[in-house]
């Protein structure tokens, strides 16, 4: 599948609607539109992570891959599920995308000590980075919900991404030996 971009601006846009992918226009604060753009703020935020030094190496490339994912969410997002079959076949997202995200997830949990509190967002700059990530994550998964005939893969890719990124806060602070800020409940009182 190729995408040829070779005009940035259309001035489509100005009268505050947006194509979809199936050429149908939509307001930009359609529900469609919402979800991603969640997603692509997402993928920035994870964009800035990718450059941040002490992410664990062995996460660089995982990341990477759910920044590719996340395009595919958008693609899939993109494009209503047509009344009748459709004209081609479109990208959505598949069940193994999810499985795969499952699978890191136990990967790097089975090497962390099992949780005596809630985790406070920081500690390296890589996890605090990760916990912005699984936030921003948790609100496009908001906004997945709300798109009525969005795809229910998208949703649980979203719903099983944030807790990828959760465990990789946790693995990043473990990774280099920093302490895991905890919650202390009524600390300050």
């Amino acid at each position: 599948m190729t995408v040829n971009l070779t005009r940035i601006y259309t001035k489509l846009g100005d009268g505050g609607e947006t194509h979809l992918g199936d050429m149908s226009r939509v307001p930009k604060t359609h529900p469609r539109i919402e979800a991603y753009g969640e997603i692509d703020e997402l993928n920035s935020h994870l964009g800035v992570l990718l450059c941040e030094p002490s992410l664990p190496a062995a996460y660089a490339p995982w990341l990477s891959r759910v920044q590719n994912d996340l395009f595919d969410l958008g693609a899939d997002l993109s494009v209503p599920e047509p009344e009748t079959p459709a004209e081609r076949e479109r990208l959505r997202v598949d069940p193994a995308q999810v499985t795969w995200l499952e699978e890191r997830c136990d990967e790097v949990n089975a090497t962390l000590a099992p949780l005596k509190s809630f985790v406070l967002p920081g500690g390296t700059a890589a996890a605090a980075q990760l916990h912005v990530c699984r936030t921003v994550c948790r609100r496009a998964e908001r906004r997945a919900i709300l798109v009525e005939d969005g795809s229910p893969e998208v949703v649980r890719y979203l719903n099983r991404l944030s807790d990828l990124l959760f465990i990789l806060a946790r693995g990043a602070n473990h990774e280099t030996g920093t302490a895991e800020p905890l919650w202390k409940p009524g600390a300050s009182r």
